[in-house]
C-alpha cells in the first residue's frame, strides 16, 4: 500500500481530493478512478473539479466519489451547482458518465478497486469520516481532521492489526483555543489521544499541519519524544 502527504492513493484510488489535479502525474491522473472524500472542507477538495474537468473527454468509465450522503449533498449544494462548477454527475461524454457518486455509511465495510474501507465519524465542524483501510496484508487508519474523538480510537483497537496511522496535528499548542473551536488537534491534544491507541508496533505520522505553523508544530511534535511519531512528508512515497 502506497501513499504520500499530498494525495493518500494507491494507483487506482485517492483519499481526498485537495490537489489531486496538481500533485499527480499525468499517469496518476489517468489511472485514479475511485476518490473518498472524508469532508467537505475546501483544502480536501479544491481540485476536485479541476481533476473531473481536466479528464471529461477522455473518461471511459466514471470518476466514482465515495462519500456519505450528508458529504454528496454538500458537494452538490456548494460545489457541483451549475454556479461554481458544472453538475457533472449529470453530465456524460461520448463514452457514458463523467463523474458518479457512491453513497458509503459509516462503520460499514465496502470495497473500493482492491481496497477494503470502513469509514468512522470523528469529530469535526462538519461532517467527516476518518478511515480504516485494508488490502489484505496492510492496514492503515488516517483520522482525516478531528479533534479528540472516541468512536475512531474503538474501531482502530479492535482491528487485529494496524500497520500505519496518520493522524492530523493542525495547529501549534499555542493556538490551542483555536484548535478546539476548529475541531483540530495540537500536538499536546494530540500526545492524549495516542493514549487511546492500544496497538503499538505501527508507524505514526502526523498529517494535515498548517503551513504557516509548520516548524513550530514539528519542533513541538518531536518534543512529545514517542519514538514511532513522526511528520508525513509531502511527495515522498510511503510502502507498507
Amino acid at each position: 500500500m502506497k501513499g504520500t502527504d499530498d494525495c493518500k492513493c494507491t494507483l487506482w484510488d485517492a483519499v481526498d481530493a485537495g490537489s489531486i489535479a496538481i500533485a499527480l502525474t499525468s499517469d496518476q491522473r489517468h489511472k485514479v478512478r475511485d476518490i473518498i472524500v472524508t469532508h467537505s472542507h475546501m483544502d480536501h477538495i479544491a481540485t476536485l473539479p479541476i481533476f473531473v474537468d481536466d479528464l471529461y473527454a477522455t473518461l471511459k468509465e466514471p470518476i466514482r466519489i465515495h462519500a456519505t450522503q450528508e458529504i454528496i449533498d454538500a458537494l452538490e449544494r456548494d460545489v457541483f451547482n451549475w454556479n461554481v462548477y458544472p453538475r457533472f454527475s449529470r453530465l456524460r461524454n461520448d463514452y457514458g458518465p463523467v463523474m458518479e457518486y457512491i453513497p458509503m455509511s459509516v462503520r460499514e465495510e465496502f470495497t473500493v478497486a482492491h481496497l477494503r474501507v470502513t469509514a468512522i465519524s470523528v469529530d469535526h465542524i462538519v461532517p467527516t469520516v476518518g478511515l480504516i483501510v485494508s488490502d489484505e496484508k496492510t492496514t492503515v487508519a488516517f483520522s482525516s481532521d478531528t479533534a479528540e474523538t472516541e468512536e475512531f480510537w474503538d474501531a482502530i483497537n479492535r482491528a487485529a492489526r494496524v500497520d500505519a496511522l496518520m493522524i492530523e496535528s493542525s495547529f501549534p499548542n499555542s493556538m490551542t483555543h483555536l484548535a478546539r473551536d476548529a475541531r483540530h488537534l495540537t500536538p499536546a491534544t494530540l500526545a492524549k489521544e495516542l493514549r487511546k491507541l492500544s496497538h503499538n508496533d505501527l508507524d505514526i505520522m502526523a498529517v494535515h499541519i498548517k503551513p504557516a505553523y509548520r516548524n513550530k508544530v514539528i519542533d513541538e511534535l518531536q518534543s512529545l519524544g514517542i519514538s514511532n511519531l513522526s511528520v508525513m512528508e509531502p511527495g515522498r512515497v510511503y510502502v507498507w
